[in-house]
């Protein structure tokens, strides 16, 4: 079998986390970083991080080939991106690093704040990520591919900007030449220009033109339900004790679909994620560019569960890592199940390590673990059956 060809465009950065020490007390982040003190650190863990990298290098590591499509400045943090990438010198056509590097731009950096016992803060430069815009897509080497996965475009200008035109641009190019497409969002800061934006509005022009739509739960309710997206980042409310399955999360992924999408992924953190397929009339459309092929993949809906760590070091990567392994497992003939738990495993492996990658493992050895009985996160909500009743909303 040809080796499975993708494309991932959109935010790269430079992920900058310091290692805190352990604490056997959990202790608030406002307990732990105080105006005028010192923090004792033990290191720090550099990496290259947004979706291109967190991706793309997952799903090399799954085994699929993929060209990387982004943009960095000329600059230390610009080299210090391609030096930890690698492979920089590979053929476009058989893979590799297309990277635009742009002299007249700062490459992006996030500072990851990963205090033990706490929710991760992040402290973002959107830098060259904000000029990304459609003429930056090798659309010729994107033809030649299965897949385009696009990643972060609340954290770029040039794709959110007058209604996400942008973006629109970007995914009915793609589809145009029948290759199959994903999209995953990302925090949308309220106070910055992207918080500007009808989200809603944009959502509706893009996702007819989506085929696999993967963002996180709170991504989702604050373009979608605001009321509970307040809900969710309320002080003290937000850790899914109250979270309810068919009457939070479902709702949302059954308004994706309505909107356009052919396959949504609600991703709920640590508690595990919810999956929702079309109809047959739209597995079939994504069959026909070779999306998954088995009858168990239409009108489907799944809560997975998440696995438990071994260890939590930090949960960087770890949504994009669980997409990594959803898309590839799913376009390399895997079932909706199995697809399902090798996302989920994938993203318990990634949070034993500080870094996206660190902890992941190939397919084989998380199915080992799966069939020995790897155990389960607690179950955190009022109401979530593995299978739940699916249906799209009416027209």
């Amino acid at each position: 079998m040809n080796q499975l060809r993708i494309v991932v465009a959109g935010n790269i950065c430079l992920d900058v986390t310091p290692v805190f020490p352990p604490s056997s007390d959990a202790r608030a982040l406002q307990h732990v970083i105080r105006p005028g003190s010192l923090v004792r650190l033990d290191g720090v863990d550099v990496h290259p991080g947004g979706a291109v990298a967190n991706v793309g290098l997952a799903m090399e590591l799954f085994g699929a080939s993929v060209s990387f499509m982004g943009k960095i400045g000329d600059d230390v943090f610009g080299r210090m991106i391609l030096d930890l990438l690698g492979g920089g010198g590979r053929p476009r056509e058989e893979g590799g690093r297309a990277l635009i590097v742009d002299p007249g731009a700062t490459t992006s950096y996030t500072v990851v704040l990963a205090v033990p016992g706490n929710d991760r803060v992040f402290l973002h430069a959107p830098g060259a990520n904000d000029s990304l815009g459609p003429a930056d897509i090798d659309i010729e080497l994107v033809a030649a591919s299965r897949l385009f996965h696009f990643g972060y475009p609340p954290l770029m200008a040039a794709m959110y900007r007058n209604g996400g035109s942008g973006l629109v641009e970007t995914f009915a190019s793609v589809r145009s030449r029948g290759v199959l497409t994903s999209l995953d969002l990302a925090a949308v800061d309220e106070r910055s220009e992207a918080g500007k934006e009808d989200w809603r509005a944009i959502l509706g022009k893009v996702l007819p033109l989506v085929d696999f739509f993967l963002p996180s739960l709170e991504e989702l309710a604050y373009m979608l339900d605001r009321p509970l997206y307040g809900r969710l980042t309320a002080g003290g409310t937000g850790d899914g004790h109250s979270l309810s399955v068919e009457r939070d999360v479902e709702p949302l992924a059954r308004m994706a679909l309505a909107l356009g999408a052919g396959v949504v992924m609600v991703k709920c953190g640590a508690r595990g994620f919810y999956v929702a397929t079309g109809d047959e009339g739209v597995m079939a459309g994504i069959r026909g560019k070779g999306g998954p092929a088995g009858s168990d993949w239409v009108a489907r809906s799944r809560f997975e569960r998440a696995f438990r760590p071994g260890r939590v070091r930090s949960a960087t990567g770890a949504g994009d890592t669980t997409i990594a392994a959803f898309l590839v497992a799913a376009l390399s003939g895997y079932g909706f199940e199995r697809s399902c738990a090798l996302a989920a495993a994938t993203g318990a492996s990634c949070v034993e390590d500080y870094g996206a990658l660190g902890g992941l493992k190939p397919f084989a050895e998380l199915e080992g673990k799966i069939d020995a009985g790897w155990e389960r996160n607690d179950e955190r909500y009022e109401s979530a059956p593995p299978e739940v009743p699916h249906a799209r909303d009416p027209e």
